[in-house]
């Protein structure tokens, strides 16, 4: 016996319609993601350019922390590029700055801030203080202090010595947080971003602080691979601040 079925009652639909579904619902499914990495990409970005250098960084136990640094900025052409690869690779950073540059190039400084990047101070004119008077290196120190508060509206709290240098008398006086460096790739000397990579990416520690300097086309080519490679070696990026400070 051989029994009809009805439209509606156990019939198999026809293969266009069933394509014309599936189509509708892969678009839908599409739609629906897009919509939602905008929303992140949007929240995030944002997040990302209105955090304070000096807010407190969610770090879970275990995370390995290094600090980039860049020094004897600002400069009129590479430190704008610098900015622009942290920006890419949502990376705050620390400046530490000349006076005498911050003089000439006060947008730099403000973009610097304004974008969350912890800002320090390199003296007025990069002089020796091992070499000079306390009192010179005072004033150089309070004139660069000066410059750069005119700039962000915020003390500037963070000092690194030319040279890396010394003076127990000169730091009780500025009354700041003196920073030194772990890895030093001498990129201002090599100007080769191929050896300051590997130099790097070789001498790195947890807690370290890597020194570099933002004058350079060499640095601003190593910035971003270096940043690409300690992450892929599970390091997060913070501010001198952000490292040091419990």
């Amino acid at each position: 016996m051989h029994i009809k079925l009805k439209a509606g009652h156990g019939m198999r639909p026809r293969p266009a319609f069933v394509m014309g579904v599936l189509r509708m619902a892969a678009l839908l499914v599409i739609l629906i993601m897009s919509a939602v990495i905008w929303k992140s990409c949007f929240q995030q970005q944002g997040a990302w350019q209105t955090t304070s250098s000096s807010s407190t960084v969610d770090l879970m136990d275990g995370t390995k922390c290094v600090a980039l640094t860049f020094d004897d900025g600002p400069h009129p052409v590479y430190t704008e590029q610098v900015l622009d690869v942290l920006e890419k690779q949502q990376v705050h950073a620390t400046f530490f700055l000349m006076g005498k540059e911050v003089e000439c190039y006060p947008q730099i400084v403000k973009r610097m801030h304004d974008e969350g990047h912890l800002i320090g101070n390199h003296t007025y004119s990069h002089i020796n203080i091992c070499q000079t008077s306390c009192q010179e290196a005072l004033q150089e120190v309070t004139r660069t202090n000066d410059l750069i508060y005119d700039i962000c509206q915020e003390p500037v709290e963070w000092f690194r010595a030319p040279y890396g240098c010394a003076s127990d008398s000169l730091e009780q006086k500025t009354q700041m947080i003196w920073v030194t460096w772990d890895v030093d790739p001498l990129d201002w000397s090599c100007q080769n971003a191929d050896q300051i990579v590997n130099h790097i990416v070789k001498n790195v520690s947890e807690n370290d602080i890597i020194l570099m300097h933002d004058a350079y086309p060499s640095t601003v080519e190593a910035t971003e691979r270096i940043i690409v490679q300690l992450r892929e070696m599970g390091y997060t990026f913070v501010t001198v601040e952000q490292l040091m400070m419990p």
